[in-house]
């Protein structure tokens, strides 16, 4: 995939013509760093801003915003409260390889049984494998797919916190799932 400045303002307008829009209406952008994005002379800005020169540009807003949001969740007890849980939940499935492929592998049975009984579809792209991800501290989309990724594997981790409960060979491991394992009941 090229991601060229010229490529992509390539791609842009062919995305506006499409939808009916024009650039000359855009008041905004926002970019990070990369220099295909905010060159001064060949980045992205720069070929906006020769077809509209009121667009204003904003280095990192975007990211700039997403670091606002996860402070401002981060403020509020209940949020904190449950994405540090989150991260609890991660740090006790992820710690060994061994609670890794089981997650995988259960997953991968419990989908392969629904497929089987015709509880859930089969086209391109659906059932995908998944993990159980970590939170970025700077994305607040990262908290998103964390969350996400813990409801689609819910079962999964259940029977990996009853395999380190059963299991007892790791004291700080048993104690946070046995204190996790609260979480199915919810």
């Amino acid at each position: 995939m090229d991601t060229s400045a010229v490529s992509l303002k390539f791609a842009l307008d062919a995305l506006f013509a499409k939808h009916g829009l024009s650039f000359t209406k855009v008041r905004g952008q926002g970019y990070d760093g990369a220099s295909n994005m905010s060159g001064k002379f060949n980045g992205l800005k720069a070929l906006i801003l020769s077809d509209n020169d009121s667009t204003f540009c904003i280095y990192c807003f975007t990211h700039q915003l997403q670091l606002v949001v996860v402070a401002v969740a981060k403020k509020h007890e209940g949020i904190k409260d449950f994405f540090d849980l989150l991260a609890l939940v991660v740090t006790v499935v992820n710690s060994y390889c061994e609670r890794k492929n089981m997650l995988r592998e259960s997953h991968k049975e419990r989908i392969q049984e629904e497929i089987g009984n015709n509880e859930i579809e089969t086209e391109k792209g659906l059932n995908q494998e998944i993990s159980l991800v970590r939170a970025g501290d700077t994305r607040w989309n990262s908290h998103l797919k964390t969350t996400v990724s813990l409801i689609a594997l819910f079962p999964e981790v259940i029977q990996v916190f009853e395999y380190v409960e059963d299991d007892g060979d790791n004291g700080a491991s048993w104690l946070q799932a046995r204190d996790l394992f609260i979480l199915k009941d919810i």
